[in-house]
């Protein structure tokens, strides 16, 4: 229709004009640019596709493709035996391979590699004495232990310590042992023999003035020894300068304060533990102290001699049926940082309380999401795979609840999923963790299609390259029907913004994975009726969406063959009902198969909008019979958003006047299911009718069926809408019609002429447009009049003042407006209304005065 106005202007007024010509191209005005608001080329909104809540937590909700046996189980057992105490122990010291052949001992200077400078720092020969018979005790004990025996035979050249030193010294060398399992490469000893300095004579007496040093002091007399070389075959290792004892003794003193912390911070609360098993309250609250007192002493995170104890007292009372103490025995453990088959029963553990909506409260208050984010950020993908899939599971769960959602938010989950998702991205499909995997991206992508209900979390997806990831795992797990599923609808939510919206547009490769979805998965509704919803987004939006879509190989064909699966699936489902004898539904609830139709159908409409697009599918036949189709089969009460989908693109494709145009060949065929429309109670309907009749009303066929039909009687009937937009439609029709000499005394029927006037008068100065295409109605209904009595009769004086006031600028720009709206209106007035408006003034005059 604008183009029909824009055509008006640029010809001379004497000569009356069509509604439909269209204009030489040229430089758009700004009064153009802002008529493309009512441009006869219309983008269709619609509702997102309605997603149910699961009745309930899951892993996998019930529609799910993947079946029990091959999914990880939602519902488990969970007891104290789950947990293995043996990972739970601390490591002593580090852990040397077996050694494959016989180590060399050096013992002596003269057999050591040149290259190797020992230290001999002067020290008192008695010192080195005192010292001598500690270290053949410390050094032979870490042999044993730590080389478990495997380098020498039980009962070969061993020395053996005083029997009278007292026992104090071998928790001394236990205490050092870490410090000894670094230097054990320095000792001397071989096959043979052990030269280890020990004196015999050592009196008892030395010996304890030894043990009353510290263990710092110990070290020091360490130091001054000379430092000796263990060679493993061709392989010299250098001796260090004990430096790392000194670490050692700094390690020792922290030992020290652990247990001191233990014995009088922790283990109080332990026994308070076993003295109130029974309650569960006491226990509750003794696990918060508990919790607090490793915080405050540093001990999350640590390795500690106590852990395995302490851990053990906890497991214990998993046993304990309660979710509140189970709470709190799942935070102090996962602080802990336990790991293997103790990490995937706490996570079961989290999962399975997060798993009752009821514990959300709870859950709210004990701050378990920090620990569970902290184990998806840090915990190794392969090693923890089954770990992490319940760990997700209950971060999901918590991400239904609104207010750990945005504590989510708050908690930067959204980075660390996309992280996470990275990591998952880069495990390829020939990779034995790449099925398993598919269960934790289920969950994970589950957790963001919530958050990407949170306003701040939709701005954190766009920041951070969401949009990459995503096309990523959907090309990468596009078999996994419930992945694309998710990913799906959080595409499906996300493109529902322009930021978003634009971001998924830039992404080249999106158009190739969502036709290749589409084939691949053509009877997954829930699928298939985002994908159409994401891409008639996308085509809603940009020209550049358009053109990418439309050349991509089979993309229409892939739209006409979905069309028809889902069509007869509709038949199919209607012929169902009536032989139930079911009431027909209600049209606010379409059935799965007529949400993919309408998504689809709006996918054509929105496509058609780019001018070599809208052409080329204009002369597409099949695409147009589809939309014909739906005319033809869909009474608008059962579905009226799809019958007002199917008449807007045939609008936006009867724009286009092409060669071998499909929409020319079938206009009396459209025409007849148009008049379907124009009869019923839809008033949106009626007008959909009208627009395209607008458009098909340049034809001459369509001109005599609007006559024979009585339609033009309807068109005038609508100028009492009082609906601007209804007005503009049908003063449409009737301008086209007035192109027909012929046909331009209809006007008169039913009073068109007065309503014309009334409808200038209520909508001129709100509605520029609207105001100059009443006059261009006029002008072409008064050419050959001789006469303005003839022609316009008693309304020629209020016609007259009427064009008189709003030619006058100060009357008819309201100069209190914003500033923009004002500029709007100003340039529609200037550019589009008054040429027109003082040409039929001047007729009108010019008739009266003669």
């Amino acid at each position: 229709l604008c183009r029909g106005m824009q055509a008006f202007k640029n010809k001379s007024v004497e000569k009356p004009e069509p509604f439909y010509r269209l204009s030489m191209p040229r430089q758009k005005t700004s009064s153009e640019i802002i008529n493309e608001a009512r441009s006869v080329l219309r983008t269709l909104r619609t509702r997102r596709p309605f997603t149910p809540t699961e009745d309930q937590r899951k892993l996998f909700g019930s529609g799910s493709s993947r079946t029990p046996e091959n999914r990880p189980p939602s519902v488990f057992s969970l007891h104290a035996s789950s947990f293995d105490l043996a990972e739970s122990r601390p490591v002593s010291g580090i852990r040397l391979s077996p050694l494959d052949h016989k180590p060399q001992l050096i013992y002596s200077a003269k057999d050591e590699d040149s290259s190797i400078s020992l230290s001999k720092t002067p020290v008192d020969p008695e010192e080195v004495r005192r010292v001598s018979n500690a270290r053949a005790d410390l050094f032979q004990r870490t042999l044993e232990n730590s080389l478990h025996g495997k380098i020498f035979p039980s009962d070969q050249n061993e020395e053996k310590v005083n029997s009278e030193e007292p026992v104090m010294m071998n928790n001394l060398c236990r205490s050092n042992e870490n410090c000894l399992a670094e230097q054990r490469v320095h000792t001397p000893f071989n096959s043979g023999k052990s030269q280890l300095i020990y004196n015999e004579h050592i009196s008892k007496s030395e010996g304890e003035d030894i043990l009353k040093g510290t263990a710092g002091n110990f070290l020091s007399q360490l130091r001054g020894e000379r430092s000796v070389i263990l060679e493993y075959g061709n392989c010299v290792t250098s001796a260090q300068p004990f430096r790392s004892c000194l670490e050692e003794d700094t390690r020792v003193n922290e030992w020290e304060e652990e247990e001191n912390f233990w014995r009088i911070k922790i283990l109080p609360i332990l026994r308070e533990m076993e003295n109130v098993e029974e309650n569960i309250e006491s226990l509750c609250l003794a696990c918060t102290k508990l919790h607090q007192t490793l915080n405050e002493g540093n001990m999350f995170g640590k390795r500690f001699k106590r852990k395995s104890v302490l851990l053990k007292t906890l497991y214990k009372l998993v046993d304990i049926d309660s979710d509140p103490l189970c709470l709190k025995l799942a935070k102090i453990i996962l602080s802990m940082k336990v790991n293997g088959k103790n990490l995937l029963s706490i996570c079961k553990l989290a999962f399975k309380i997060c798993r009752n909506e009821k514990n959300d409260y709870i859950v709210q208050n004990d701050r378990l999401l920090d620990c569970l984010l902290e184990v998806l950020r840090t915990e190794d993908l392969q090693k923890n795979s089954e770990a992490l899939l319940y760990c997700m599971g209950a971060v999901k769960f918590m991400s239904g609840n609104a207010v750990l959602l945005n504590e989510m938010v708050n908690k930067q989950a959204v980075e660390t999923l996309l992280q996470l998702m990275k990591q998952i991205n880069n495990i390829k499909e020939n990779d034995t963790h790449f099925s398993n995997l598919g269960h934790l991206l289920v969950q994970l992508t589950a957790t963001l299609r919530n958050l990407a209900d949170v306003p701040r979390a939709r701005c954190q997806l766009v920041c951070k390259g969401a949009v990459a990831e995503l096309c990523v795992a959907l090309e990468q797990r596009a078999s996994d029907a419930d992945v694309c599923t998710y990913i799906v609808r959080i595409l499906s939510k996300l493109s529902s913004y322009n930021d978003f919206c634009a971001a998924l547009a830039d992404c080249s490769r999106c158009y190739v994975l969502f036709l290749a979805l589409l084939n691949k998965h053509q009877k997954k509704q829930d699928l298939v009726v985002r994908i159409f919803f994401i891409l008639g987004n996308l085509m809603a939006e940009s020209n550049q969406a358009r053109q990418q879509f439309f050349k991509e190989k089979g993309s229409v064909n892939t739209l006409i063959s979905l069309f028809q699966t889902y069509h007869k699936l509709d038949l199919n489902a209607e012929k169902r009902n009536c032989e139930k004898g079911e009431e027909k539904r209600n049209p606010k609830h379409p059935s799965e198969a007529e949400d993919v139709l309408m998504k689809l159908v709006r996918v054509l409409a929105n496509l058609s909008i780019h001018p070599s697009v809208g052409a080329a599918l204009a002369a597409t036949h099949p695409v147009v019979e589809l939309l014909v189709t739906v005319l033809e089969y869909k009474p608008i009460d059962d579905c009226e958003e799809l019958v007002l989908n199917a008449a807007a693109a045939i609008n936006n494709l009867s724009y286009y006047q092409v060669r071998s145009s499909a929409i020319e060949d079938k206009k009396l065929h459209i025409a007849e299911m148009l008049l379907k429309l124009l009869m019923s109670n839809s008033m949106d309907g009626v007008v959909e009718a009208v627009r395209v009749f607008g458009n098909l009303s340049h034809y001459h066929e369509i001109r005599d069926f609007i006559v024979q039909k009585k339609i033009y009687k309807f068109m005038i009937a609508l100028l009492d809408a009082k609906n601007q937009h209804v007005c503009y439609s049908a003063c449409g029709v009737l301008l086209n019609l007035t192109v027909d000499k012929d046909r331009r005394a209809l006007l008169k029927e039913e009073g068109g002429i007065e309503k014309l006037i009334d409808c200038l008068q209520d909508f001129g100065p709100a509605d520029w447009q609207l105001a100059c295409l009443i006059c261009k109605t006029l002008w072409n209904y008064s050419e050959n009049f001789p006469s303005t009595a003839s022609c316009f009769g008693e309304d020629t004086d209020t016609l007259l003042g009427l064009l008189t006031s709003l030619l006058d600028e100060e009357l008819s720009l309201d100069y209190s407006l914003d500033r923009d709206i004002r500029n709007y209106h100003e340039i529609y007035w200037e550019t589009e209304f008054k040429p027109v408006a003082e040409k039929l003034l001047d007729r009108i005059q010019s008739h009266r005065s003669s």
